[in-house]
């Protein structure tokens, strides 16, 4: 039997990371997790999963929680009872940089379940120190996709999280990168699925965040109701497997059973089925190329199902075309999408911006945008956050001023 593959775990306080643990502590043969990393706001749990785990070293965004950390490790070890010093405290990494200097911390994978641009700066360093990356973090490929690239060292190093991209992932093994056609992303169409464009002028924050399948975040949740997030993740897809914006569809399939899809040159289509349940692509990844039995329940062939597909109505939801555009001008465009969306998303929430004008907005934000290059640092991508973020809250003022 081989011995255990080694993870480092950045994100582990999220969903993400709750449910990668959930897999390793049922299969403790494959995988051992030697390295926690997490944003800071939940120390009392990160400090439990470090001592069940019996990591090497933890992690925080937040230099300033690092004593409260140290302090929650002897109160959990307390609650199990641990003698005083009979327990070993990991060693602490703290500040911006902790999550970067763990992501190179000596293992065979590491999965980056980290939320936000936090995330960009682990992913290449991962990607620099020859890490298998299982990525989770949108942002690494979206406002860093030419830094991403730049940074692989070897074929297939890096290994999808998303359920959409694991899904081409499996597809794309069906045959090679010359018969691929197009990729089909499905998206559930989130709680507005079918209405018209002018059904939408009145949406709440409430109807935004009620998703008919997931259960998720706020921000991503809202950008389920928008289309952004398929919009976000058909970047990625662009990104991951080098298949061109023109050559990848958005398809609407409400039951989120059919993750995505391939279509071959010779008329095939070959899909990807299974129960909406992340711990299967998590398990895919931590995986790759094998498979980890039982990692979660497979649809029910003993009942009866009934699929449905529909394409995306563009008018109604004109995010994906928007972020296609983005795509294909490069120059840090898909970096100002993202940013500037979260600003919007969080105007929406407030208050302060109608549902309809998430989508408007960026796209004013995309067209006043300066000409930023191609970025060669991370630094140079955060700039052109920190631009789109200030443009997109100067025209939701003077919306607000304007109403």
């Amino acid at each position: 039997m081989n011995a255990p593959r080694d993870i480092v775990l950045l994100g582990s306080t999220g969903s993400i990371g709750t449910q990668a643990i959930d897999i390793v502590r049922r299969n403790p043969d494959r995988f051992r997790v030697v390295a926690l990393g997490a944003g800071g706001g939940n120390v009392e749990l990160l400090a439990a999963q470090a001592l069940e785990l019996g990591v090497d070293a933890v992690g925080v965004a937040r230099a300033s929680v690092a004593q409260d950390l140290q302090l929650a490790f002897y109160a959990e070890a307390q609650r199990r009872g641990y003698p005083t010093g009979g327990f070993k405290i990991p060693k602490i990494l703290a500040g911006p940089s902790a999550m970067a200097e763990l992501a190179e911390w000596p293992c065979d994978i590491v999965l980056n379940g980290v939320v936000g641009s936090l995330g960009l700066a682990p992913t290449l360093a991962a990607l620099r120190a020859g890490r298998t990356l299982a990525l989770a973090n949108k942002e690494s490929l979206v406002a860093g996709g030419h830094l991403v690239r730049a940074a692989v060292t070897r074929p297939g190093q890096i290994v999808p999280v998303d359920s959409e991209h694991t899904a081409l992932a499996q597809c794309l093994r069906s045959g090679g990168r010359a018969e691929v056609r197009r990729l089909i992303v499905t998206a559930s169409g989130g709680p507005f699925r079918g209405r018209r464009r002018d059904e939408l002028t009145s949406v709440t924050p409430e109807q935004a965040l009620a998703h008919p399948t997931w259960n998720m975040g706020q921000v991503i949740t809202i950008n389920s109701a928008t289309m952004v997030n398929k919009a976000l993740e058909v970047i990625e897809a662009h990104e991951l497997f080098d298949v061109p914006y023109a050559d990848i569809t958005v398809m609407i399939h409400p039951t989120s059973v059919i993750h995505s899809m391939v279509e071959f040159v010779d008329g095939s289509t070959i899909a990807q089925a299974s129960p909406p349940d992340m711990r299967l692509p998590i398990a895919v990844a931590l995986g790759w190329p094998d498979r980890v039995p039982g990692a979660a329940a497979a649809v029910d062939w003993t009942a009866s199902h009934t699929w449905e597909f529909a394409p995306l109505d563009d008018v109604a939801f004109p995010a994906v075309a928007l972020a296609k555009a983005a795509g294909e001008a490069g120059r840090c465009r898909p970096a100002i999408y993202n940013a500037a969306n979260e600003e919007c998303v969080a105007a929406f929430v407030a208050g302060r911006l109608p549902f309809l004008g998430i989508v408007d907005t960026l796209e004013r934000v995309l067209e006043s945008a300066p000409d930023f290059g191609e970025p060669g640092t991370v630094e140079e991508v955060l700039a052109a956050e920190s631009w789109a973020r200030a443009r997109a809250q100067e025209i939701i003022s003077g919306s607000v001023e304007g109403a």
